[in-house]
């Protein structure tokens, strides 16, 4: 998007997404993430956007950090040191560089994201 602050208008309920394709990573089920793009850095740094998963069981790591403000649905989040963050409208959590585990979606969720 060219602006002087790139923005997004009722993010929230935002619907001009981009088909992003099967979450990598599947355990069970079959996630499908949409999304838009609001603005990427120099050399993909930041990124932020609008990111929209369907609901299933995937692997994932963390390459930065990342702060996420989850604005619909439900997701479990487990680390592979065994923490579980719940997530659900309203929640917000960082994820530093380096978090692994599984991410369960409930029910399909929405976030609004921003990468280091």
């Amino acid at each position: 998007m060219k602006s002087s602050a790139p923005h997004i208008r009722n993010a929230t309920v935002f619907n001009e997404l981009v088909d992003w394709g099967a979450q990598p990573d599947m355990v069970e089920g079959q996630s499908h993430s949409t999304g838009r793009l609001l603005f990427k850095g120099p050399n993909n740094q930041p990124e932020t956007g609008i990111w929209v998963c369907t609901p299933g069981r995937w692997r994932l790591s963390i390459p930065r950090d990342e702060f996420c403000h989850f604005v619909a649905g439900r997701a479990t989040y487990t680390s592979d040191d065994g923490e579980v963050i719940e997530v659900e409208p309203g929640t917000a959590v960082t994820f530093l560089a380096g978090w692994t585990g599984e991410c369960v979606v409930h029910e399909t969720m929405r976030n609004i994201y921003m990468l280091a």
